[in-house]
């Protein structure tokens, strides 16, 4: 003991008097609780939940977007127009004398409303050239007709009949490298339930025998000389012809 005191006599001054604040003050803090824990767990849920929910609702947002895109697309418009009466059938009058001409079915359900499939025609070679879906009233369809027939009035044509010169010209045109423009199928069914079977009508098409290309006065010399090889592959040299517009 006497050495002990001995030591406490030799600190300094300063140390005696600093030496009662060197004795730890420890807080105890208690572990969470179980019902923190559970409060914890149910909020990450919940804010889970809510993503889980938001995303379904994206998706949803997405389908029906994408759904609405589709309705308002050609084909679905070309089936509406489908369900309606047919009010014109026209085929232009020289088709089989000049090579090109065009085709017009027009339905609705009054003759002043109308929604059309009009397709350009090559019956000379190239088949089906263009392919559109027009809605219209029924003057704008006769300005358009005359514009589209300038040289004669065109003909009316029994639908069935028409269906099948579109089908024929189209299996034609392909049997020699031409398919039908890119619109052709979603437009062609604005014939709806109209059959083409039902038609016994020949069709003609090329001239003499053979397909006879006619450029058009847009087709520039990289198509003329594209159509030409593929003609050269399909039916060599001496199977077509070959003129320039008049």
């Amino acid at each position: 003991m006497g050495e002990l005191a001995d030591f406490d006599q030799a600190l300094s001054p300063e140390y005696s008097t600093r030496r009662p604040c060197t004795k730890w003050n420890l807080r105890v803090y208690p572990a969470a609780s179980a019902n923190h824990v559970r409060r914890s767990a149910m909020a990450v849920n919940m804010a889970l939940k809510r993503a889980r929910k938001a995303q379904r609702r994206k998706q949803v947002v997405a389908q029906k977007r994408r759904a609405e895109a589709l309705d308002a697309g050609l084909p679905a418009r070309v089936l509406r127009a489908a369900e309606t009466p047919i009010q014109h059938c026209l085929l232009s009058a020289d088709l089989f004398e000049l090579g090109i001409g065009t085709m017009i079915l027009a339905r609705g359900v009054t003759r002043h409303h109308l929604a059309a499939g009009v397709f350009l025609l090559d019956v000379f070679c190239l088949g089906i050239k263009d392919a559109m879906f027009k809605s219209l009233e029924s003057d704008e369809l006769a300005m358009y007709v005359e514009a589209t027939n300038a040289g004669s009035p065109p003909v009316s044509l029994q639908p069935g009949d028409a269906r099948k010169l579109l089908r024929d010209l189209a299996a034609w045109s392909q049997s020699i490298g031409f398919v039908p423009h890119r619109d052709f199928a979603a437009v062609e069914r604005i014939f709806g339930g109209i059959s083409a079977d039902e038609s016994e009508a020949d069709f003609p098409f090329g001239r003499d025998g053979k397909p006879v290309y006619i450029p058009g006065p847009f087709d520039s010399a990289t198509v003329v000389r594209r159509r030409i090889e593929q003609l050269q592959k399909h039916l060599g040299d001496d199977g077509f012809g070959f003129e320039t517009a008049a």
